[in-house]
């Protein structure tokens, strides 16, 4: 059985069982089935599944770990955490982070005056809510009606500049928010996002600036409205050593702030970063950390920092918005084509003499057999090349030449089913001039954009046929329009598919972990819109649809870009009714749905 690195990214959301992906939970319903119920009402495009309960679970897990983590320890601070919203800001979501974080110290983090209103909006008064980056007087001043609407509220300082706003809006009012301030640490980060950390980094105040935010405090007196410290060293941080420097770092600095005066200063937050697992092979694995080891490291450092330095141990909050919802989406898509049915052997047209190698090559294919399997493969692709070499110089025809290509595409696909090892390295030699290219029905700059912009990885998988041997090294292709829109294959990482016929059968493929940053940063490259989505929630008997929400229309998509709309639909209906052939015309209009929808909707 393939089980395409479930081991190593599912944390046991997934199983699989009867060749189909099983979610780990209650009634355990089939990822292929779901899909296939959606799908019932002529829903043809990408899809995203949302699984309300991996949220909670993520969630629960980092409580119970500090939670265990304190107690062992003896530790005397408290934790805390809050959800940053940039990391997805959909409604669904939301509502599950706020629905599973009922019975804890959970909250909101905002970066802009657009989250900050979504996060005053949702949260009770008691849930922590943070504001984090930079910030002008109109965001500092929701910032102040949210401390007068009774709500726990901290501006996190990124600039100077920033706190003298503060001070200045301090004198009109008697309620006011408490006060962060932003380290920019000397320690960086490690990966793609290691330049959130570092001297060099876009946020935070130096050393030098620390000292000038206390004096201004002090000087107006604000400093007991001073209660944390943040730091950011970068998001998905694989390794467990740059956080560890970090807090070295930081809890020195908190324990200074203490005894120059900070009396009100409790809470350290180490912002983001927890890790998520996204590889799918032990070569491709990032991570060399647990959740376990994360919560007991953080802890004891900051513990012992603090009695060195003879001050109160710290509250510790994190914003590990990737951790909490990577899990929770799964982007299902179609694949509507295999490049390679062009090679099937009903399509050959042998001669009664042809040139000598391909003989040969249908010799090498009639004859295949696991013991010459590799050896066979081998020579069949020099064949091939001395083949096309042969056409080139004019020895050989087109037909000769298809003859070739297909008998070659037939061995490849006979000696890979053959092979047991599929991860051989003879066989990764040569896997880049064999894959199986697959038109999947998707937007890579839409549904995956840190692929695309940064070559992060996300596991993926077909949803059914598991029970099956995968025989075709696969290389995606998205239906945009661009070269960039393809996940090659990649021998580091290979990724195995089925040979099918999906004229006669659907085959969905499963790209899981996409629940963070993923929507909202895609792009509408080619105008594609974000795919339809669903939440699912599964209880005992099975499984409950709620709160779609199907993409928008073309309608709505080039209304957004700022087109007149109506006025393209009456230009093509004047288009369509002056055509020379206006009849066929109009036949063809109505057998083409999506130019129908598009000009008899309605604007709503």
């Amino acid at each position: 059985m393939q089980r395409y690195g479930l081991d190593f990214w599912g944390d046991d959301n997934f199983f699989i069982k009867d060749g189909l992906v099983k979610l780990n939970y209650l009634s355990s319903p089939s990822l292929y089935n779901i899909v296939s119920d959606i799908r019932k009402d002529g829903l043809k495009g990408p899809i995203i599944l949302r699984f309300p309960h991996l949220v909670k679970k993520q969630i629960d897990k980092i409580f119970s770990e500090f939670s265990r983590a304190f107690t062992e320890l003896d530790y005397g601070g408290k934790f805390s955490a809050v959800y940053p919203l940039k990391v997805n800001q959909n409604p669904n979501l939301l509502n599950s982070i706020l629905e599973a974080s009922n019975s804890y110290e959970y909250g909101l983090e905002a970066g802009s005056k657009a989250e900050l209103l979504i996060a005053m909006a949702s949260l009770n008064n008691n849930s922590p809510l943070t504001v984090n980056g930079f910030k002008d007087k109109e965001l500092i001043s929701l910032g102040f009606l949210s401390a007068n609407m009774g709500q726990n509220i901290t501006l996190t300082i990124e600039g100077i500049n920033e706190l003298e706003t503060i001070i200045e809006m301090a004198k009109e009012y008697t309620v006011l928010p408490k006060i962060g301030l932003r380290i920019r640490l000397h320690s960086l980060g490690v990966g793609l996002w290691a330049k959130s950390g570092g001297i060099n980094s876009k946020f935070g105040l130096s050393a030098t600036e620390l000292i000038t935010a206390m004096e201004l405090l002090k000087k107006h007196s604000l400093i007991e409205k001073f209660t944390m410290i943040h730091f950011h060293i970068g998001s998905q941080i694989t390794s467990i050593s740059p956080l560890k420097k970090a807090l070295r770092e930081v809890g020195n600095i908190y324990a200074d702030l203490i005894k120059m005066g900070a009396i009100n200063l409790n809470t350290i937050n180490l912002g983001g970063g927890l890790v998520v697992e996204y590889g799918q092979n032990i070569k491709s694995k990032v991570a060399n950390y647990s959740l376990n080891e994360y919560a007991n490291d953080i802890v004891f450092m900051l513990q012992s920092i603090s009695k060195d330095k003879k001050v109160k141990e710290a509250n510790i909050m994190i914003e590990s918005g990737r951790f909490v919802t990577a899990s929770h989406a799964v982007l299902v898509a179609p694949v509507y084509e295999l490049f390679s049915h062009d090679y099937q052997e009903n399509l050959l047209k042998l001669k009664d003499k042809n040139p000598p190698l391909v003989d040969e090559l249908k010799e090498l294919y009639d004859y295949i057999e696991p013991s010459n399997a590799l050896e066979f493969l081998h020579d069949s692709l020099d064949h091939l090349n001395s083949l096309l070499t042969l056409f080139d110089l004019g020895y050989i025809d087109i037909y000769d030449r298809s003859n070739s290509e297909i008998l070659t595409h037939l061995i490849i696909q006979k000696a890979i089913f053959l092979l047991d090892d599929m991860n051989s390295n003879e066989l990764l030699k040569i896997e880049n001039q064999i894959q199986e290219k697959y038109l999947v029905n998707f937007s890579i700059f839409q549904s995956l954009p840190d692929f695309w912009g940064l070559k992060q990885t996300f596991p993926v998988m077909p949803l059914s046929k598991l029970d099956k041997k995968p025989t075709r090294s696969a290389s995606l292709w998205d239906i945009t329009c661009d070269s960039d829109g393809e996940i090659s294959f990649d021998k580091k990482n290979p990724l195995y598919l089925h040979n099918i016929d999906v004229k006669k059968e659907d085959y969905f493929l499963g790209f899981f972990l996409v629940g963070a940053y993923q929507e909202v940063l895609g792009m509408k490259h080619n105008l594609f819109e974000k795919p339809t989505e669903v939440s699912v929630y599964i209880d005992d008997k099975g499984y409950k649809l709620k709160d779609m929400i199907e993409s928008n229309s073309i309608y709505t998509t080039l209304n957004s870009l700022g087109y007149d709309v109506k006025k393209l639909k009456n230009k093509l209906k004047n288009n369509i009714k002056n055509s020379n052939d206006f009849k066929k015309l109009n036949e063809l209009f109505k057998d083409n749905s999506y130019l129908r929808t598009f000009i008899n909707q309605e604007e709503k």
